[in-house]
């Protein structure tokens, strides 16, 4: 008897989740916009009971809000909720960096050496797809040798409310020579064992990404 393979299967949830989410965090759903079940089900061609449950997720995620029998919409959060979020970020951050420099080893410095190699050909190519998945993986690494666990599952979560505004404006963001600037230094503080220039410029990093946000999203809503 052939040996039995495990084969990873994504139930319907899980696919209509991964989906919806990726629309809302391109902004191709706009905040506020009203999702209707049935709608949703004819579009994926499915019951209405795996749209259910993608939709209670996403509301656990807070990229929507549910209501029973009456679909959901997409969070419209307003500008001092948006300014919160990218404080928490902040201080997570700030405080798994700290901890992670004196754990961090010459391999995970050199991940993060290939990570930035990437992440600047990606900002030469003007690859806008590619910037966000790198800059995640990249803030990841410089993170895990804190070994925080409970921190970074909360960061997850922050960091995706912040990375679906990040993500709207991305193409208007146009720091690319800044924030290559900038990865490059955390990295090198990093490598000396800077603890205190590492989260300053990381503090700084974080701020001014913040701050161009909410410009952008002050604007976009005034023109509305």
């Amino acid at each position: 008897m052939a040996q039995k393979r495990a084969v990873v299967r994504q139930s319907l949830p899980d696919v209509i989740v991964a989906d919806l989410r990726q629309r809302i965090l391109s902004g191709e759903l706009e905040e506020g916009a009203l999702i209707r079940q049935e709608l949703l089900a004819e579009e994926y061609d499915v019951s209405r009971m795996p749209v259910r449950e993608a939709l209670k997720r996403l509301d656990a995620e807070g990229l929507l809000v549910f209501q029973n029998n009456r679909g959901a919409t997409v969070t419209k959060h307003s500008i001092e909720e948006i300014a919160e979020i990218f404080d928490v970020r902040t201080l997570l951050e700030v405080d798994l960096f700290a901890r992670a420099i004196p754990n961090m080893t010459d391999t995970l410095f050199a991940e993060c050496d290939d990570i930035l190699a990437e992440m600047k050909a990606s900002y030469h190519a003007g690859n806008v797809a590619e910037w966000g998945p790198l800059n995640a993986k990249y803030h990841g690494l410089l993170y895990c040798a804190a070994g925080r666990h409970m921190t970074e599952s909360l960061l997850d979560r922050v960091t995706l409310q912040a990375n679906r505004y990040v993500s709207m404006h991305i193409d208007k963001l146009d720091n690319r020579d800044r924030a290559s600037h900038d990865h490059q230094m955390l990295l090198d503080y990093a490598k000396a064992g800077d603890i205190e220039g590492a989260t300053a410029c990381l503090r700084d990093h974080l701020v001014n990404t913040k701050e161009q946000v909410i410009a952008l999203v002050e604007a976009t809503r005034a023109a509305q």
